[in-house]
């Protein structure tokens, strides 16, 4: 708070400053004392240019010291620290060049400033100079794009092929999510089965659907490759969530998918922020509509012992709706009974 008033306090300062100058010029103006003013109306423009250099840039190192640990959300995966590395490499490379330019762009009205004695230099092309600045950025963001591009190539890779499996499929304005159930394989589904209980247009002609079964808070275990299967039924959303560095759209009618490890459970997350009420989050990253604000989703991070039994406990979504076993070929009935763990049955 402290640092939006004085932020707004020194826009206040410069405000008035400009009008100050604008009005001191009307009136020279009209006092036919333009043209004698204009040395010190430019020595006055490159005085002010200067204290804006010197305050913008104390600000800046100020905010950036106070609110260092701010920039970037605490890390709970294994591929995170790499975006970690590539934002700060990035950060590192900009900043340098973002404060080059503005102490010369500040600063060059200062020492160039108009002057009766003064005489401007024919200049008009130097080949090396431009070659330097032609060359050096371009060699510089082809290593920053190239990183980069590695970086994507290596998250996006095929998932191992002992991932856990979690479906999510965002519509508006809420997620749904649904896991392979005992045999922890995800069975087909199709937007046309889709109604106001089967959310998911699970199919049930497919024998792995016919164990799965819908969360209503997501689980992953500590350490183990998790894959996120995404799609959505309307807009598109975005499964975000920043603290395992984790961006994927959802596109209807395209399904895309995201895997990670988890490195910190959500018990030791709080433990490093000392926030006993923390806790991951999905949301989604797009202006999906209004409704847009509800779309959040819990994330908990086991240790592996406890995810297992919190998925051994979970009941198949076909026993929690025993209407839908009409849907089930005729054939596959009795089998999806027992997957399903229907009427006492387990498989």
């Amino acid at each position: 708070m402290s640092g939006i008033v004085l932020g707004l306090g020194l826009l206040l300062v410069v405000a008035i400053l400009i009008a100050i100058f604008r009005v001191s010029t009307l009136l020279g103006i009209a006092k036919k004392e333009g043209q004698p003013r204009v040395g010190k109306a430019n020595g006055i423009n490159a005085f002010l240019l200067i204290l804006f250099l010197i305050g913008s840039m104390a600000l800046l190192f100020w905010y950036s010291y106070t609110h260092f640990d701010s920039y970037n959300l605490p890390l709970a995966s294994e591929h995170g620290a790499v975006t970690d590395r590539l934002f700060w490499i990035t950060m590192a490379v900009t900043g340098v060049v973002f404060l080059i330019t503005q102490i010369l762009l500040l600063t060059f009205p200062f020492k160039y400033q108009y002057k009766e004695t003064n005489k401007a230099l024919y200049f008009p092309d130097n080949n090396k100079l431009e070659l330097i600045w032609t060359l050096v950025p371009a060699v510089v963001l082809s290593l920053l794009v190239f990183s980069g591009w590695k970086a994507w190539v290596d998250i996006m890779d095929k998932a191992p092929d002992d991932s856990e499996q979690i479906e999510v499929m965002g519509y508006q304005f809420a997620w749904a999510v649904r896991y392979g159930g005992t045999d922890k394989e995800l069975g087909d589904s199709d937007f046309r089965l889709i109604d106001l209980d089967n959310r998911m247009g699970i199919d049930f002609s497919d024998r792995n659907a016919h164990d799965d079964f819908l969360a209503t808070e997501i689980h992953v275990p500590k350490g183990k490759n998790v894959q996120f299967k995404i799609r959505a039924t309307d807009v598109i959303h975005s499964v975000y969530a920043p603290h395992f560095r984790l961006q994927m759209n959802a596109v209807p009618g395209m399904p895309t998918s995201f895997w990670f490890v988890p490195t910190k459970t959500t018990a030791e997350m709080r433990d490093e922020l000392g926030n006993e009420n923390f806790n991951y989050e999905l949301v989604c990253n797009k202006i999906c509509g209004r409704g847009h604000f509800a779309m959040r989703y819990l994330i908990i991070v086991d240790e592996p012992e406890d995810y297992e039994k919190w998925y051994k406990e979970q009941q198949s979504w076909l026993k929690l709706n025993p209407d839908y076993m009409s849907k089930v070929p005729e054939e596959l009935r009795e089998v999806a009974a027992i997957s399903a763990g229907i009427d006492g049955t387990t498989d």
